[in-house]
């Protein structure tokens, strides 16, 4: 998160290099007329990048060693297109791994958040919640050899919905969105594993208890949304403390960490300044100490100042279908020196802003002060 990309300019709205040529006029007229908020109403996001219908649900990041970023694209919004990885810059996006091993039983992947591990392998979390809802998420790797991606494989099954990833030193850990207990049907949790216990062979969750992988549980209090999705971004801070939030509620939780890894008190952070309603992907400026969360309810980026826990608005605006560059339902966040970028998901839930998934798809950056 930290590594700094080789300077290169903004790429204000080029379509996806090597695989946009299908774009047809009709859909850029059908684009152009869908577009019924044209005006940030707080901060100044711009287009990076426009992609196409076979690519309608942009999500995960991470930050390569050298220096590009990795995408992941698990078309939720139409997934009769497979789900991808791409390898972006600021100016150019092109495929990074186009052939995903589905779930045996749903036949589909679902890439969501990637991190690259200690070890120089990729990482990514897959949703198939939307698929099938009896646990049949996984963690996956990449293999990367010489920089270039290799086998994929299985390290750890039997997740409800697997979502945001994170390494810390040789763990990773992972939220499950709708982690269930027998007595709470509501539920959401974070998971850790070794990279040891990785590399041995595959680890099998046991659903529905207090797997010996879970560090901590979380309740979703339903709203008008009908979201029961829990726990969602996650990222720790320059103590190695944890935070995540809620998809469903937009509870922020704090979850402090003994020297020895193992979990010493979660709560849930009492914020002062502008109300968060969702938490989906978040990311920590270590250096500050400032979170940048994205508001997909909302289609707001908000940041908070974990030193007194008040809540700004860094970018905000109304429903649109994102071919500004404005905030068309923010998913995933990833901090690279001043720049902020930013996927749009664009599959709104009930009562969200963003009404309807729509072409064109989009990325968006903003420059940080």
């Amino acid at each position: 998160m930290k590594t700094n990309l080789i300077t290169l300019l903004l790429a204000s709205g080029g379509l996806l290099a090597n695989c946009q040529t299908n774009t047809t006029k009709t859909e850029t007229a059908d684009t152009a007329a869908a577009a019924p908020d044209t005006i940030a109403q707080i901060g100044r996001p711009k287009l990076l990048h426009t992609l196409d219908e076979a690519h309608n649900t942009p999500d995960g990041m991470a930050l390569a060693p050298n220096g590009t970023i990795i995408l992941s694209v698990p078309n939720l919004a139409n997934n009769s297109y497979p789900a991808v990885l791409m390898e972006m810059t600021d100016t150019s996006i092109q495929p990074y791994l186009t052939t995903l091993p589905p779930e045996p039983t749903t036949r589909k992947a679902a890439p969501m958040d990637l991190a690259f591990g200690p070890d120089g392998h990729l990482y990514y979390a897959e949703n198939q919640y939307e698929n099938d809802k009896n646990f049949k998420s996984r963690l996956m790797r990449v293999r990367v050899e010489n920089g270039k991606p290799g086998t994929v494989e299985t390290v750890v099954d039997n997740f409800a919905l697997a979502n945001a990833v994170v390494w810390k030193e040789n763990k990773i850990y992972v939220t499950d969105s709708q982690w269930d207990m027998p007595n709470n049907d509501k539920g959401s949790a974070v998971l850790v594993f070794t990279l040891d216990e990785l590399n041995k062979d595959v680890v099998h969750l046991k659903p529905k208890t207090m797997d010996p992988h879970v560090l901590a549980t979380f309740t979703t209090q339903v709203n008008e949304t009908n979201v029961d999705n829990g726990a969602d971004g996650l990222d720790y801070d320059s103590r190695g403390d944890f935070y995540t939030g809620s998809f469903g509620d937009g509870t922020f939780y704090k979850l402090t960490m003994k020297p020895n890894g193992t979990l010493a008190k979660k709560e849930a952070l009492k914020l002062t300044g502008d109300k968060i309603t969702c938490v989906d992907g978040l990311v920590i400026d270590r250096a500050t100490d400032k979170v940048y969360v994205c508001n997909s309810r909302d289609n707001a980026i908000q940041v908070i100042n974990l030193k007194n826990n008040s809540v700004t608005t860094l970018a905000k605006n109304g429903d649109t279908n994102g071919a500004n560059g404005l905030l068309d339902q923010p998913a995933e966040v990833l901090l690279n020196g001043k720049r902020l970028y930013v996927t749009n998901f664009d599959k709104p839930e009930k009562n969200f802003v963003n009404k309807k998934s729509d072409a064109p798809h989009t990325m968006s950056v903003i420059d940080l002060q």
